[in-house]
């Protein structure tokens, strides 16, 4: 749609859909930053770990805390700390002896803003023992902001496990107890406390710009031609470039079309495939890119901005922009790109999508305006109303194809986890594309209500809105999960990193296998018989991940 046919309110992503909106306990916050505060493990992470310590004399440091602690200190975020202690359960030690303990821990690393303790053992079944994520709840509303706005370090997979059902980010810190398939399932693993100190630090300033653009930004024009699903997470990005400018054509390719149609910020849309971003492209038509390139140069763009995954080259597209005549061009390159680029921008491998898009944003000079959570969102008035024949709010969405078959969850499975948790209460709502509705019928006969083929991606952007959660694999609907603040069941392949294409700042539980023969293949169709890194996946996880999620099985949260 045009910006002189949309009111410009719910353009610059006013009305919208929003993660932040729908988040338990959200604090709207002034600034665009990424984090407000770092919650850290006690034991193993902060201090030697000392099975069951009630003696002060015990505490030591782990190597360089301090100074990575005053670093961010220095950097304005607030610290707490989140620790299971079932010693205090178990009566191995008294809650003076553990306050004692904690005393000396500030005395050598400095004072936090809080202390948040889990006083129970795994069989008292609380809310707040990690991997539930009540300390990381308990955390925020203390340190008055959002899980989404925190990064939790710890160092066993119970520590990132905590993080993400809460939405918040987890940077594991192996140690010798850290087991191997702990290490595989986390998207942000770092050598030491320091290194991971640091890591926040560069994502925390890499999404703010050092420089406004040099000239004022009339049009931009923003590009990310691939899957739905990639336009979905380049959204935060393209909200900031269109903060910056007072008119955003997006060029994006057929598949991905759809999803333009949902992101904020978008004034003008420009479908064309690319053959050197396509995954099945036919041969390159020489006047097709002329057709093309003569286009991109009637916009008038001052700036251009190509978003690429990250093994994908942006240097085809920006030789045609420099025949289209548009003199400013940034992109994420490796490669060298000769003059092709004004701002040659690299990011290291593992950041999130979003993040990394957002990051070349403001290397082009471009930031979220101030209110603007960093966070995926869908224009309100481009999503139509939920059917009516779906029922009440409250149910959980299994969503089990892929354009890409290795990233579908397998039928047998499907239909399994369906009666799991028909059985245990849950309201199952089945979707999937017109291509896909014999496997949604199969699916959807072990409990579940087939709704294969029945919407466009809009239309399913409505009926996930509505969810309580949503089970899927890395695909579209997951973002459109994150998009609509819904938690959401992950079952991941790991043909690529969780850490950049997991659902964002969303509560998410993971399963599957992280660390099968797949992994990094980024392989379309599965290269390993018997589709193992979900194939094992137990129906009995996906009901206690909703459980986690505080999904009951009556259809509310």
């Amino acid at each position: 749609m045009r910006q002189d046919q949309e009111d410009p309110y719910q353009r610059r992503s006013a009305q919208v859909y929003a993660a932040a909106d729908r988040a338990a306990g959200s604090v709207a916050s002034p600034r665009a930053v990424l984090y407000d505060a770092v919650l850290l493990d006690r034991d193993g992470t902060l201090i030697e770990d000392v099975p069951y310590n009630g003696d002060p004399e015990k505490v030591r440091p782990v190597p360089g805390a301090r100074a990575a602690l005053d670093r961010l200190r220095a950097a304005g975020l607030r610290l707490a700390v989140v620790t299971n202690q079932s010693g205090l359960a178990r009566g191995y030690f008294t809650g003076e002896q553990m306050r004692a303990v904690h005393a000396r821990v500030e005395e050598l690393l400095g004072r936090f803003d809080a202390w948040l303790v889990c006083p129970h053992d795994d069989a008292d079944g609380c809310d707040c023992r990690k991997p539930a994520p009540g300390l990381v709840y308990a955390a925020a509303r203390e340190l008055g902001t959002t899980p989404s706005r925190c990064v939790l370090v710890g160092d066993i997979g119970r520590d990132v496990g905590a993080a993400m059902a809460a939405g918040a980010a987890g940077v594991l810190v192996p140690t010798p107890v850290t087991r191997p398939e702990e290490v595989a399932a986390a998207g942000w693993v770092a050598t030491d406390l320091p290194a991971a100190v640091a890591e926040i630090l560069r994502r925390q300033q890499a999404v703010q710009p050092s420089t406004p653009p040099t000239e004022p930004v009339r049009t931009a024009l923003v590009v990310r031609s691939d899957s739905a699903g990639d336009v979905l997470v380049t959204g935060p990005a393209i909200r900031a470039v269109a903060a910056g400018a007072e008119r955003v054509v997006l060029l994006c390719g057929p598949r991905g079309r759809a999803a333009a149609n949902l992101l904020p910020g978008v004034d003008e849309i420009i479908e064309h495939p690319l053959p050197w971003i396509d995954p099945a492209p036919g041969p390159v038509d020489p006047e097709a890119m002329r057709s093309l390139s003569t286009r991109l140069g009637a916009v008038g763009a001052d700036q251009a901005v190509v978003f690429t995954s990250f093994h994908q080259s942006a240097l085809p597209l920006a030789l045609l922009l420099r025949m289209a005549g548009i003199n400013r061009i940034a992109a994420i390159s490796d490669d060298y790109p000769g003059s092709l680029l004004d701002i040659r921008h690299r990011v290291p491998a593992g950041v999130p999508e979003p993040e990394r898009a957002l990051s070349l944003a403001a290397a082009a000079g471009h930031r979220l305006p101030d209110g603007d959570e960093p966070v995926l969102r869908l224009r309100r008035d481009a999503v139509p109303p939920r059917p009516a024949d779906v029922g009440d709010p409250g149910y959980v969405v299994l969503h089990p194809g892929s354009a890409a078959s290795s990233r579908a969850c397998p039928p047998e499975v499907a239909t399994r986890i369906v009666g799991a948790l028909a059985d245990a209460g849950h309201r199952v709502l089945v979707t999937g594309g017109p291509d896909e509705r014999a496997v949604t019928a199969r699916v959807a006969a072990a409990g579940g209500t087939d709704l294969g083929g029945r919407t466009d991606l809009a239309g399913l952007a409505a009926i996930v809105a509505d969810a309580s959660a949503v089970v899927v694999g890395n695909t579209g609907p997951a973002h459109l999960a994150a998009a609509a603040g819904v938690p959401v069941v992950s079952l991941f392949a790991p043909t690529v990193p969780f850490g950049q294409w997991g659902p964002y700042r969303v509560p998410t539980v993971r399963l599957g296998d992280a660390a099968a023969p797949c992994r990094d293949t980024r392989a379309a169709s599965c290269p390993v018989p018997g589709h193992p890194c979900l194939s094992g996946v137990d129906p009995g996880d996906v009901v206690n991940a909703l459980r986690t999620l505080a999904v009951s099985g009556g259809g509310g949260r």
